[in-house]
């Protein structure tokens, strides 16, 4: 059902635009993709400050920023970007609040609709930004949120990020100390929350854990309830916002690591390498503008949550939803996007694998018609959704499997507009992002499976660690890395297997701290979940590889069932076979077993590697309870190593 006067009119891609205006001046190719990222990549103070001017960055430029001066110091992990340059991640979203029409758009579970115009949001972060000074927040101060993903949470990042003061955010499906645990580290002086929230059909009341949790965070900050009749007298009242401009790598906000093994690692990015990457990978990689309507289903403690709000910079209506994305059913979403006419939708292969599994067909149960991309992040997706999403969602329909990380807050590579789209792969390498796979002898390979680098720096790498102050964990996590032929210092190691194919595609085949060796060969778990979440039966696998005494090594699969499904002798023949026939014998399990549920960090990730450990009986395993979806199951996983037999 497709209304031919709501589809949107898209000429050629931004990308191509930006090549055309940046040929003469930067030198820059206007051909072919692959042509453009290689130059980018080659010469990355050039390309950067082409795309600077490309947007129009709203900047101060004070002593020692040159013309010219992009990167006063180019050596990661130390890279210093546009030395004497100011300016503030709010006024690139400020530049456009002529717009007519929705700025933010918030959905609840049970269909409550609220709209934030353009018109009125400069006002209403004006109106908030002049309460928190009011309350003692100055430039560098911490402000934190505790709130589930509605519309008024953006403002009030906003309003945080206008005084350059530190936003930092955890969703309130934490309880006060795990919250705690994350925001305690950055002592904020105020504390954004909300009653509570509906999921699954229910409400939670969040008012004692709120309540928990300012008792818990050094000096009680104070409290502003975004659905209180105060809140709501303070909005009531435009205020003209007062933008501070601060240095190009002042903390915009803090994210955190998991912490399922230790602290969350406190990681922080600034505002103009925010500014840039979001530019780029919203408008030029997802040609995004303000025709565009941009929803990505996410929540407060993910970074798509922060990378959600860059659809502002470029003109979009940004859409949130706070609810289950399968309440009442695997339509919820589809309707949403049919209601809100969203152009852009970010999901999860999860989410795609339920809608498959419902049966649905949503191009023809729903109007589509100003659908043109899917992006989906959280773990590779299978080639075979990408199929469904062209037959059952639209042929025109792009698919972007993106793959990025909290480290950075953007993503390294993914679809790219106007580029051919290959199930099962990542369409680019982003702009500006040097991503290799490398061999342990440090050697780009092609075709083959390797770690993931990146070679040259990226504006929005982490300014720094939280309380880090020589930088040694910083250098640890991405620095550190033993490779056959000796350290590599300058380099960024981020942990993936990946293939880099002779197209410039990539295929993620997992984490490589989470290797599977067998015999020697090592394997991607990735590609095994690939197989065994295709079967109808299984809703999701878990695989592990686990070192045993004197050599031994036990390679078992977990699945999870559909309702009424048993594991019985014929639907293990059945993961076998497939995984045999798609894969090989080597990737065939040693044990099949039916799992009460499989574990996973609150944004998604599975455990793979602390539960590895656990079930090899590692002592001094230390999981945080608080950063697991579902800590019960730890035990149950515990239980299933100290029972397999060794001989």
């Amino acid at each position: 059902m497709t209304d031919e006067r709501n589809t949107v009119p898209r000429s050629e891609p931004q990308w191509k635009q930006f090549a055309a205006t940046t040929a003469a001046q930067h030198g820059a190719p206007s051909g072919s993709y692959a042509e453009l990222w290689q130059w980018s990549v080659d010469h990355p103070a050039r390309f950067w400050r082409a795309l600077w001017e490309h947007f129009d960055v709203h900047a101060e430029v004070g002593p020692g920023a040159g013309d010219d001066a992009v990167l006063a110091d180019a050596t990661m992990p130390r890279t210093v970007w546009f030395p004497g340059v100011q300016l503030n991640y709010v006024d690139q979203i400020l530049r456009h609040t002529a717009h007519a029409g929705a700025a933010i758009i918030g959905i609840d579970e049970d269909g409550t609709r609220t709209e934030i115009s353009w018109a009125e949001l400069a006002g209403r972060i004006g109106a908030v930004a002049a309460e928190l000074r009011r309350l003692g927040v100055q430039t560098g101060d911490c402000v934190a949120a505790y709130l589930p993903d509605v519309a008024e949470a953006m403002v009030a990042f906003l309003a945080t990020a206008a005084i350059g003061a530190v936003w930092s955010a955890c969703g309130q499906d934490y309880a006060p100390q795990g919250a705690a645990s994350r925001l305690a580290q950055l002592q904020p002086k105020v504390l954004f929350s909300a009653d509570g929230y509906q999921l699954g059909g229910k409400w939670f009341d969040k008012r004692a854990d709120t309540k928990e949790l300012v008792d818990l965070l050094p000096g009680r900050p104070h409290l502003l309830v975004l659905d209180s009749d105060d809140y709501r007298r303070l909005i009531a009242t435009p205020v003209t916002p007062e933008v501070t401009a601060v240095a190009f790598d002042h903390p915009l906000w803090v994210l955190f690591s998991s912490g399922t093994t230790g602290k969350p690692k406190g990681i922080v990015h600034g505002h103009g390498g925010v500014i840039l990457e979001h530019l780029k990978a919203t408008a030029l990689q997802g040609d995004l503008g303000p025709d565009d309507v941009f929803f990505w289903q996410t929540a407060l403690s993910w970074m798509m949550w922060n990378f959600r709000i860059a659809g502002l910079m470029c003109g979009s209506t940004v859409v949130c939803y706070s609810g289950h994305p399968l309440n009442p059913d695997a339509d919820r979403l589809w309707q949403l996007l049919e209601d809100e006419k969203v152009t852009y939708f970010g999901t999860s292969p999860g989410h795609l694998l339920a809608s498959r599994k419902a049966g649905l067909h949503p191009g023809t149960e729903h109007d589509l018609g100003r659908l043109t991309t899917i992006g989906s992040t959280g773990s590779p997706l299978p080639a075979d959704l990408f199929d469904w999403v062209r037959e059952e969602v639209g042929e025109n329909v792009a698919v972007s499997s993106i793959s990025g990380g909290t480290d950075v807050v953007t993503a390294f590579a993914g679809g790219t507009a106007g580029e051919p789209v290959i199930p099962g792969e990542l369409t680019t390498r982003y702009l500006g992002v040097a991503l290799y796979s490398w061999s342990p002898q440090r050697q780009p390979l092609i075709g083959e499976v390797g770690e993931m680098v990146i070679t040259t720096p990226m504006p929005s790498m982490p300014v720094r660690f939280w309380n880090d102050d020589d930088g040694s964990r910083y250098r640890a996590a991405y620095f550190d890395h033993h490779w056959a032929e000796g350290p590599a210092p300058h380099v960024w190691r981020h942990g993936d297997w990946v293939t880099v194919t002779d197209r410039g595609s990539l295929i993620i085949h997992g984490r490589s701290d989470a290797t599977l060796n067998r015999h020697g060969i090592r394997m991607g778990s990735a590609d095994i979940y690939e197989v065994v979440e295709a079967i109808d039966a299984v809703t999701e696998g878990f695989v592990l590889g686990i070192d045993g005494p004197d050599g031994a090594y036990w390679m078992p699969l977990f699945v999870t069932l559909t309702p009424g499904r048993v594991l019985d002798d014929e639907l293990v023949g059945v993961i076998r076979s497939a995984i045999r026939t798609k894969l090989s014998p080597r990737h065939v399990p040693d044990d099949i077993i039916a799992a009460p549920g499989i574990p996973h960090t609150r944004t998604g990730k599975k455990l793979e590697v602390p539960v590895t450990a656990i079930m090899a009986g590692h002592a001094d395993v230390s999981l945080d309870p608080r950063s697991i979806d579902n800590p019960d199951l730890i035990d149950w996983y515990r239980a299933q190593g100290a029972e397999h037999s060794w001989v």
